[in-house]
Parts: C-alpha cells; sequence; structure tokens
C-alpha cells in the first residue's frame, strides 16, 4: 500500500488566536522560515478576512494580494502556501487568480448549516487555480447522514482535500476512526482526507498519529502548530507530529528548524497568553458544550464544579455548541433558585438590626489601606457589623452575608474557630450547608435582580435584604468597586477572571442602583469607591 501522508503547519493562523495575528514582521518572517526549512509539505500564512485592513505585522489579511506584500521576498522552497478564509469573511472578488499569486491554496472553513453555499464558494476559488480545501467546522456535530451528504458535495466539486475539524476537542481516537470509515469509503479516491486537532482531553497527538495510521491508500494531511499554539487547549504540536511520521513514515523532517522557531518566536507569547490543556477546556468537552458557556459560570464564582457539570447537563442537545448565553443565564438562575420561605428569618434579623446602623465589609484593598477610618467609624456609630462572602482578618464581624457556595467552602473552617464561632450566618437559599448551621436563610430569588448582567451581585442583594428588614441607612466599607487589573482587591485571589472587559460595566450597574433605592436608604462610604463616582 502506498500510503502518502502530508504535513500542515497552520502556527500563523491558528496560533494567531492568542495574539490577534500580531507576531510581528521579524517573527512572521522566522517562523515562516523555520518551518519551510524543516521541510512540511504545506505551511498556512494566515486569515483572508476582508474586514481587517493591511497589518504588515499581523497574519490576516483582507486579500490574497496582501500574501505577496507580507511574504512574498520569502524563499517557499518546497512548501506550498496556503492561506484560510472562514465563509462569508471574505467576498470573491477580493481573491485574485491563482497564476501570480503567492498563495498555493486557500482553505474555507464552514459550520455543516452552511455547507452548500460555502462548497459553490470553494467552486469558485477551485476556478481560480487554487487547491481548495474544504474544512469541516465541528465534524463532532455532523451525523452520519450529513457525513454523507457533504461527502456528495464534495464529489461534486473535487477540492484537494476534505479535512475534519475536532473544534472543540471532542474526538477520541474510536470517534475519529467512525468518521474517517463513512468518508474514506464514499469521497473520491483522489481527493485528500485532513485532520485538524485540537487538545481539550489531551488527546491532539494522539487522535493526529491515529488520522496518520489509518489504513487507506488515500492521501493524508494532518495538522499542527509549532507548541501546540492556539486558541483555548490549543493544537496538536507539529514538532511531535514531525517526530512521529519521521520515525513511522520514513520522513526526514528537521525538528531542529521547529525547535528554533519555538524559542525565538513562541514561547514569548506562551508567558504571556498560555494555551493548553486546563481544567476549564476539559469541563466543556466532558459536557460537549460550547466554551463560552463554562466560561459564563467559572466566571460567576458562585459555583461548585459539581455545580458547573449539573447546569451543563441541562442545556438540551441542539442547544449546546450553539452559544445561546440567554439560556445558559436562564438554567443559572434556575438552578440557584431554592426557594424557601423567610418570613420567620427575615423578622428575627429585623428584630436584630432594624434600629441599629449598619457597616458592611467588603474585601477591597481600602479594607487595610484606610483602617484607621473604619475603626473610627466603628468607635463613633457602635454598629452592626456584616461582611459579605469573607471574614476580614482586621475587623471581627457580627454578621456574615454568604450567597457564594465557593466562598462558603473557603470560609467553613475559619467558621469552627473558637475566635469566629459567635460570627451570625446569613444565607441565601442557594447554597449548601459545608459546616456551621446558618442562623437564617433567605430566599435566594427575592434579592437577585433577573434583569441585571450578572444577576446576583452579593452587595445589592445584601441591601436589598437590609430594606426589607426596615434598615434606612448603611455605610460601607471595603466596597471599592472594580478595575482591570484588579487593585483594588485586598486579596487579588478574591478578583474576578471577568473584570478586565465588565468593570465599567459593573461600576456603573452599583451606581445606578443606589440612585434607584436614594429614596428608601441612605448610603454612605467609610472608604473611597468607584461607586461614589458620577453620584449626586
Amino acid at each position: 500500500m502506498d500510503r502518502n501522508r502530508y504535513l500542515l503547519d497552520c502556527t500563523l493562523r491558528d496560533g494567531g488566536y492568542i495574539n490577534d495575528w500580531e507576531f510581528g514582521h521579524d517573527n512572521i518572517v522566522n517562523i515562516f522560515e523555520r518551518v519551510v526549512s524543516s521541510g512540511v509539505e504545506f505551511i498556512e500564512i494566515g486569515f483572508i478576512d476582508d474586514r481587517r485592513s493591511f497589518d504588515i505585522n499581523r497574519s490576516i489579511f483582507p486579500d490574497t494580494d496582501s500574501a505577496r506584500r507580507i511574504y512574498g521576498k520569502l524563499d517557499r522552497r518546497k512548501t506550498r502556501v496556503v492561506g484560510m478564509i472562514d465563509y462569508g469573511t471574505c467576498d470573491i472578488s477580493n481573491i485574485g487568480p491563482c497564476d501570480g499569486s503567492y498563495l498555493d491554496g486557500i482553505r474555507v472553513i464552514f459550520k455543516k448549516e452552511k455547507m452548500r453555499p460555502a462548497m459553490e464558494y470553494c467552486r469558485q476559488i477551485k476556478a481560480l487555480g487554487y487547491k481548495v480545501f474544504s474544512q469541516l467546522v465541528s465534524v463532532t456535530s455532523y451525523t452520519d447522514d450529513e457525513l454523507g451528504e457533504i461527502v456528495k458535495l464534495a464529489d461534486e466539486v473535487k477540492p484537494y482535500a476534505l479535512s475534519m475539524v475536532d473544534t472543540y476537542g471532542l474526538m477520541n481516537p474510536k470517534e475519529l476512526t467512525h468518521v474517517m470509515d463513512i468518508i474514506d469509503k464514499n469521497l473520491s479516491p483522489e481527493i485528500v482526507l485532513g485532520f485538524h486537532a485540537h487538545n481539550n482531553f489531551q488527546l491532539g497527538y494522539v487522535n493526529a498519529t491515529t488520522a496518520l495510521e489509518y489504513d487507506t491508500d488515500r492521501d493524508i494531511l494532518v495538522d499542527g502548530t509549532l507548541y501546540g499554539m492556539g486558541k483555548s487547549a490549543g493544537n496538536a504540536p507539529l514538532e511531535l507530529i514531525a517526530m512521529y511520521m519521521n520515525e513511522h513514515f520514513g520522513k526526514a523532517y528537521a525538528v531542529n528548524e521547529m525547535q528554533e522557531a519555538i524559542t525565538t518566536s513562541v514561547t514569548d507569547f506562551q508567558r504571556r497568553s498560555p494555551w493548553g490543556y486546563q481544567l476549564f477546556y476539559y469541563i466543556a468537552a466532558s459536557n460537549r458544550v460550547h466554551p463560552d458557556y463554562v466560561s459564563y459560570l467559572m466566571n460567576k464564582r458562585t459555583l461548585s464544579v459539581t455545580a458547573v457539570n449539573e447546569i451543563l447537563s441541562r442545556i438540551p442537545e441542539d442547544q449546546k455548541l450553539a452559544k445561546n448565553m440567554k439560556l445558559i443565564e436562564e438554567l443559572y438562575i434556575d438552578f440557584q433558585r431554592n426557594e424557601c420561605d423567610d418570613a420567620e428569618a427575615v423578622g428575627r434579623l429585623s428584630g436584630e438590626i432594624k434600629e441599629k446602623n449598619i457597616l458592611i465589609l467588603g474585601p477591597g484593598a481600602s479594607i487595610t489601606k484606610n483602617a484607621g477610618d473604619i475603626a473610627d467609624y466603628i468607635k463613633s456609630y457602635d454598629p452592626a457589623v456584616i461582611s459579605i462572602n469573607y471574614i476580614p482578618l482586621n475587623f471581627h464581624p457580627d454578621y456574615m452575608f454568604i450567597t457564594n457556595n465557593t466562598r462558603s467552602v473557603q470560609s467553613a473552617t475559619k467558621l469552627l474557630d473558637r475566635e469566629n464561632a459567635d460570627i451570625r450566618l446569613i444565607a441565601s437559599s442557594n447554597l449548601t450547608k459545608t459546616g456551621r448551621d446558618f442562623d437564617f436563610v433567605v430566599n435566594y430569588s427575592d434579592y437577585i435582580d433577573k434583569e441585571a448582567e450578572f444577576p446576583d451581585n452579593s452587595m445589592c442583594m445584601l441591601i436589598r435584604l437590609l430594606m426589607k428588614c426596615g434598615c434606612r441607612r448603611a455605610a460601607l466599607a471595603g466596597l471599592d468597586g472594580y478595575t482591570p487589573d484588579s487593585v483594588n482587591y485586598f486579596d487579588t485571589d478574591k478578583a474576578y477572571s471577568f473584570l478586565r472587559d465588565k468593570a465599567e460595566s459593573l461600576n456603573k450597574y452599583a451606581v445606578d442602583f443606589f440612585e434607584e433605592i436614594s429614596d428608601r436608604m441612605e448610603i454612605t462610604f467609610v472608604t473611597p469607591s468607584e461607586y461614589q463616582k458620577g453620584r449626586r
């Protein structure tokens, strides 16, 4: 059996998700020249996307002519050069004829619902003289019948290659072999079968070697990136696949050239924005869901991993990869909702605090920077002190308001200590008891804002509870608001990973909230806060 096996490097394209394709021109040239010198059969040099302007420092460009402007002076040797188009992002008018182009081929990625117009687009590109690679995004979403459908379309268009893309890293070797069986049995023998792996299950390399070893006379092409560089869990490492092919397929790839490219042009990006196997991507893959669902739930910092998995299991099958963020929000709130009648608890709490001054303590950096101001306030006003989701180091709260399962677990041991035994625990009904009994349990869904981007802001929940108890004023300390760099936390472990993008909107929500309740609750700040900005 004459088995031709080829290797394609896509570092400059798939790796670009890490740095918005801004490798810098020197790194682009170095990666290109090193990979070409290694002897791989194909190198993918970036995205062709007419929504982006030309930038010599980026491996994403608006048209095929731009490829020559970036790479035209570089010696490709025997390596064939390809670009990639995400179907719908580049009009055919921006693709010049292959004759005279620096590109030998174009890869077109598309989801299964767009297979027919995308394959027609592939036909147009082929007519311009290019080797066309038709790339099946999220091949795991195809049923066996749908695989048969795309194979028929491919037989009509006759692309150079039909490639399986394991977009979310869901496949194992058995599943990959099943898909390859269906395609190989029915696809015209002259069409190359390709495979692109992701590493959510640490199976990218194993799946790539499985594809290479597949028993067929058909030519097989596998993708890899230097050091596995790529979004989320990363890709199958090019250098490892090359070593395997040298040992088992008689190739002579210069792996040392790949290693040189890694040390000089890749590892710095890895230090700045790490990729690779992580719990986050493993959870997404194990539940076969879009990673953004996991991101939404993990960013809440209120759920155990068990709870995250339980919520993900409730996503309907047809929505698992649909990135329906409204749905995941509804599932989160529904999961948190553990309805209880809290009239008795609220009545008891009201009896204890209604006539007292209230001081609410948050985890902001000002809790230590302005400790003297806080101590003076406590001495002057003798308030009921309520901390939110933590036990402060320098102040002893009378009550701890807990809404967050993760924080509850973290505090459980401390709450059993003798010096903390007198702290009264106010818990929202979504919590699971992990240590001491709760003194007051209040109904979670009565205190959240279902219309807000982040419905269960614990500070706002507590203030709503205080108003229900009949309190008319509260002072805040250590509730500094959000900054993108998290420096306003005395303990940055308590910072939330979404702050960089959401700090401004979270601060505005709090300012608007205080304005809304101003006729029912007087709020004063003992320590500086972002929430004071813009208030009248």
